[in-house]
């Protein structure tokens, strides 16, 4: 019972955290090249030129009913800092060969939102196999120097621009709510037996002498 009591109050704080980061991703500000981190969720805007050589592809991503990668390529801005750009989906079925992608020449002009680096899900061997990876991580492009922050843009608008398929990975509060209503009809289901089960043993042995005292009543 108690376990269950815990276990509902957690999932009914994290439905609580889950609303104020959705709520934080949605009132998130709208930045040019900021010098600062910016947060996450943050809409910016930044002009430079991409490293079509340097593009790499983030492996096993599925869009609708297709199977493909994620294009990463790197932006330079004017001000010589580094970016990371998280260009969208590019379907390549089962093919093992590696990926290839027009990407635009010259300075561009971008926006989309900016993901920070965070938790990763655990890798398997080698994160990169030729231009392919298995995760994010920006040591894949450690000779090019540091980036800007640690964290990549989701192109929403501007050249170089494929399929969206990246959105924010968040159980939705209302999901953590049913959980902890789970947890706590677990509890109340506890109690309830833990009651009922109280009773019989408070009267099962009472009810068992009266039953013996009656039997000896009866013999002759």
């Amino acid at each position: 019972m108690a376990l269950g009591l815990v276990l509902g109050c957690w999932q009914w704080n994290r439905a609580a955290e889950k609303e104020a980061y959705l709520s934080a991703l949605a009132a998130a500000p709208a930045l040019i090249a900021p010098r600062e981190a910016p947060p996450a969720g943050a809409r910016l805007t930044l002009e430079g030129t991409y490293l079509a050589g340097e593009t790499r592809f983030l492996d096993n991503r599925t869009h609708g009913r297709q199977l493909g990668v994620a294009v990463l390529t790197p932006l330079r801005t004017s001000d010589g800092r580094l970016w990371l750009i998280e260009r969208g989906f590019l379907a390549t079925g089962t093919s093992r060969d590696a990926p290839t992608v027009a990407t635009p020449m010259g300075p561009v002009t971008i926006k989309g939102q900016w993901q920070p680096d965070g938790q990763r899900a655990p890798l398997f061997g080698d994160n990169q196999e030729g231009v392919r990876l298995q995760r994010i991580q920006l040591d894949a492009w450690e000779h090019l120097g540091d980036f800007a922050h640690a964290g990549w843009l989701h192109l929403e608008e501007g050249p170089g621009g494929l399929a969206p398929w990246w959105e924010p990975s968040v159980m939705p509060p209302s999901r953590h709510l049913g959980y902890a209503v789970q947890w706590w009809g677990l509890a109340a289901a506890a109690l309830l037996v833990m009651w009922w089960g109280g009773r019989r043993l408070r009267h099962g042995p009472q009810a068992t002498n009266n039953g013996m005292s009656r039997s000896k009543e009866s013999l002759p």
